[in-house]
């Protein structure tokens, strides 16, 4: 059962973005990012995950050797969300990248964590809000994968080795699961499961559910009331670049290209 969670005025300004993906050998799409962050004129950011690339401990934000004069990629990043936590709130849900992001980044962001799901209310709407990587049922492999390193003794190994060592062991894991995504029998079952997302929508007495995880950026009608929304990955470098904010308003939801 789901608490109260959140709750906005019916004529509140809420963005959401997910699937970001930033990481320091992608400099245009952290370029976007940063823009938009400087001129974003809303009442809250909701981040719903993936963020980066990969989080591999809050100790990225001081470990990482800078480049030159400027700070360290992950810290440049946090002390851009910080200048913005200074005009609106932030909300971060973790996603399957960056889901070891911990109180160090909340607190160098100024962003505030949120479960997942999390209820959203904005006036008499109810909405849910989930990065998305759990509902996608179908993929089993990652759904074992996905509670073994959400578990506290993993995590805890994980994060007591050096860093530098925990980078290479997310590089070979990003790889391989590069490879897992050419194959179209596992790129099918990447999807979400409208079932699961119905039950979880009548569960919270909501509405829509908004999520974004699968980068298939589309309006889905699960049935005349209830609403799957998901959102736009991030790639300002692809031959068709990406990189998209999700606006709610008091009748519903606009999707604002950035590129």
């Amino acid at each position: 059962m789901l608490d109260e969670g959140l709750s906005f005025p019916a004529g509140a300004r809420i963005a959401l973005m997910s699937d970001v993906h930033l990481h320091a050998q992608d400099l245009a799409t952290h370029a976007v990012w940063a823009s938009a962050l400087q001129t974003l004129q809303a009442d809250a950011l909701f981040i719903l995950g993936d963020l980066f690339e990969v989080w591999v401990g809050d100790d990225a934000l001081l470990a990482t050797a800078p480049a030159g004069p400027s700070l360290p990629f992950e810290a440049q990043c946090a002390a851009e969300l910080l200048q913005l936590s200074q005009r609106l709130p932030i909300f971060f849900m973790a996603g399957n990248r960056d889901f070891l992001a911990g109180s160090g980044l909340m607190a160098a962001a100024g962003m505030s964590a949120l479960p997942d799901p999390c209820l959203l209310r904005l006036g008499s709407q109810r909405l849910l809000l989930s990065h998305g990587d759990a509902l996608c049922l179908a993929d089993t492999a990652y759904q074992a994968f996905r509670q073994q390193v959400r578990g506290a003794a993993w995590q805890h190994g994980f994060l007591s080795r050096p860093l530098s060592e925990r980078q290479a062991l997310a590089k070979a894991m990003r790889m391989q699961s590069a490879q897992r995504q050419q194959d179209p029998h596992v790129r099918q079952a990447g999807d979400a499961d409208n079932d699961m997302a119905l039950r979880w929508l009548h569960g919270a007495n909501a509405h829509v559910l908004i999520h974004g995880h699968t980068h298939r950026p589309a309006d889905h009608a699960l049935d005349p009331v209830h609403w799957r929304v998901v959102l736009s990955d991030w790639d300002a470098s692809a031959s068709a670049p990406r990189a998209q904010l999700l606006w709610l308003h008091r009748d519903g939801w606009l999707r604002q290209p950035l590129l």
